[in-house]
């Protein structure tokens, strides 16, 4: 733990743990479960800091993939991100390799250490086409969202689809067997029409009854006591009503987020966290929900001082949770979101990881 803000950290977490009326005799939340903790936990998050996440972070870098232990954030700070996304797709096929060619035995052990960090875990699906065979980013069929829809032509093979989605979250356990609570963020960016459950590919009533139908199968399945779910667009939305038009409901969604990336116009990339994050900042405090940014960075980060100069200034003024940069492809030489050794922001990195408003893995034990 960084000793810039190891005092007040441990100050602000023993007040949420000491809470009188849940208090049990283990300091934790009485009569509750790891997803009930965790959800207090990030609702309180923004009290202390923003938690900072890395998709993929601990199953490879740049330069090397699959090395115990290892992660691009940490070789830079000394620390792991208190959140680590990884994504599903291609599990619907059977397979033992996601679509990055990352073992899914390798992603539950890492989640598995994760929670034993006391960090956050979300989990993406980009889910192939389930009518024409394609990749998620196969936008050649409108009617692939109908056709998997209760009374579809292919909502048995979908229902089969979430079966194996469902039995991967429940497989996430402690050796001791506890369950492993995860923020589930299927369906995103559906405000764009580059995927093929998006806005110009489905009406917002089948969007609301795919999401609806994913819900209400890992919840009769087994899976409901592990699954937060998080809402995420991307920046096309300007207003609540926008935001909300093909949202699922307040009874199913936990967390609201956004994707947000930084191209070559930085004044537009801060227009637009800003726009987007007063949106859900204001659905969230009407109905009491988390507000994240779920993906965001810029590609090969060439703005040495971008991590200060321009992420941590925007996202401060608002209460998030968490902040996550997408991956560092070993396999993509500039596709790369988070710091590196050498990297022209790595030592800008340092100083936001020093920061009292960021919190890495050793800050925080979302789970106490």
């Amino acid at each position: 733990m960084r000793n810039t803000n190891l005092l007040s950290v441990l100050f602000l977490l023993a007040c949420v743990a000491c809470s009188p009326a849940r208090k049990g005799q283990d300091g934790d939340l009485a009569g509750s479960t790891p997803k009930d903790r965790l959800i207090e936990n990030l609702r309180a998050a923004p009290s202390k800091g923003i938690l900072f996440g890395h998709h993929d972070d601990t199953v490879y870098g740049i330069g090397w993939e699959f090395e115990e232990g290892r992660s691009d954030v940490r070789d830079v700070c000394g620390d792991y991100p208190a959140v680590i996304s990884f994504d599903l797709g291609e599990i619907e096929l059977g397979g033992d390799q996601n679509l990055d060619k990352v073992p899914f035995g390798k992603i539950r052990q890492e989640i598995i250490n994760q929670y034993n960090r006391g960090g956050l875990v979300s989990l993406s699906w980009h889910a192939r086409n389930p009518k024409t065979g394609g990749d998620a980013w196969d936008v050649s069929d409108s009617t692939v969202v109908r056709s998997i829809l209760p009374g579809g032509e292919l909502h048995p093979k979908f229902q089969g689809w979430l079966g194996k989605v469902c039995d991967f979250i429940r497989s996430l356990r402690t050796t001791e067997g506890t369950p492993i609570p995860v923020v589930f963020r299927p369906w995103h960016e559906h405000t764009g029409s580059w995927f093929w459950w998006g806005q110009d590919l489905c009406s917002a009533e089948e969007y609301k009854a795919l999401w609806r139908m994913t819900a209400d199968y890992l919840g009769t399945h087994g899976a409901a006591d592990q699954v937060i779910y998080a809402y995420s667009t991307g920046t096309e939305p300007r207003d609540q009503a926008s935001y909300l038009e093909r949202y699922p409901g307040h009874d199913l969604i936990d967390v609201l987020g956004f994707d947000a990336y930084q191209r070559d116009d930085r004044d537009l990339y801060l227009r637009s966290l800003e726009t987007c994050l007063s949106v859900i900042d204001s659905i969230a405090k009407e109905n009491k929900k988390i507000i994240a940014i779920s993906e965001t960075g810029y590609e090969g980060i060439p703005d040495s001082s971008w991590w200060t100069g321009t992420l941590l200034p925007a996202i401060a003024r608002h209460p998030v949770a968490y902040v996550l940069v997408w991956r560092n492809a070993r396999e993509r030489v500039e596709h790369f979101f988070g710091p590196y050794p050498g990297q022209v922001s790595a030592n800008d990195f340092k100083v936001f990881y020093q920061d009292p408003k960021t919190l890495f893995a050793s800050d925080i034990n979302l789970y106490k």
